[in-house]
C-alpha cells in the first residue's frame, strides 16, 4: 500500500467519525427539542443556606463603622480580658511574645523594613475591631463577645496612646478614632469615611 493510499484511508476514517458524531448530535438535539431527554439531575451537593446562617458570617466592618454591632468596652475592661485571652501570645502589656507586639513601632518614614504595627500602619480603628473579632484568639477565633472585642480594641488603642485610658469604645465612638497613619493610604470610598 502506498503512502497516498494510507493517507486517503486515514482521511476517510476521519470523515466517517465526523459524520457519526454529527448524526448522534442531530438525533440528541431532536430528542431534546421533543422533550424526550430531560436535563441531567443536579449533583445534589451542599445544602440550602438560610438568611440567619449567612448573617452569622456576614460580619464585615467598614472604615466608617458600618457593620459594627451593639456593645461597648473600656481599656480597663480590656486589660483583664487581654491577660486572660491574649497575653500568652502577645506578651505582657502587648509588647510581643510568640506573636507580634501590638504596641509601639517606629514611624514608617524610617524605611521600608520598619515593622508595621497597629500604631504606625493601620489606618482605621474599625480594622482592629474587625480583625480581632474574626481571628482572635488564634486557637479559638470568633469566640470573643462583641463587648470583649470593644474592650480589647479600647485597651490596645489606649496602650498605643491613641485614645485616653478612660475612653469607652462602641459603634459610635470607634469610627471617630483617628489613627496616626490614617492619611498614609488612598481610601477606596472617600465619600463614606468620616
Amino acid at each position: 500500500m502506498s503512502t497516498r493510499e494510507t493517507v486517503q484511508r486515514r482521511d476517510d476514517a476521519r470523515v466517517r467519525r465526523c459524520l457519526v458524531a454529527l448524526v448522534v448530535l442531530a438525533a440528541g438535539s431532536v430528542m431534546l427539542a421533543q422533550g424526550q431527554v430531560g436535563t441531567p439531575a443536579a449533583p445534589n451537593l451542599g445544602k440550602p443556606v438560610s438568611e440567619a446562617e449567612i448573617a452569622a458570617w456576614d460580619i464585615s466592618i467598614l472604615p466608617d463603622g458600618t457593620g459594627l454591632p451593639p456593645g461597648s468596652g473600656t481599656p480597663e475592661q480590656g486589660a483583664k480580658i487581654f491577660v486572660a485571652k491574649c497575653a500568652l501570645c502577645h506578651g505582657p502589656e502587648a509588647k510581643g511574645g510568640v506573636a507580634a507586639a501590638l504596641i509601639g513601632g517606629r514611624p514608617l518614614t524610617d524605611g521600608i523594613d520598619t515593622p508595621k504595627t497597629i500604631a504606625n500602619f493601620w489606618p482605621y480603628a474599625t480594622t482592629l475591631f474587625d480583625f480581632t473579632r474574626r481571628a482572635m484568639p488564634w486557637q479559638a477565633p470568633r469566640t470573643l463577645t462583641d463587648d470583649e472585642v470593644y474592650a480589647l480594641t479600647a485597651y490596645i488603642l489606649s496602650l498605643n496612646k491613641i485614645i485616653g485610658p478612660a475612653d469607652a469604645m462602641n459603634a459610635q465612638t470607634l469610627p471617630k478614632v483617628r489613627m496616626p497613619n490614617r492619611d498614609g493610604f488612598i481610601p477606596r470610598f472617600p465619600e463614606r469615611i468620616p
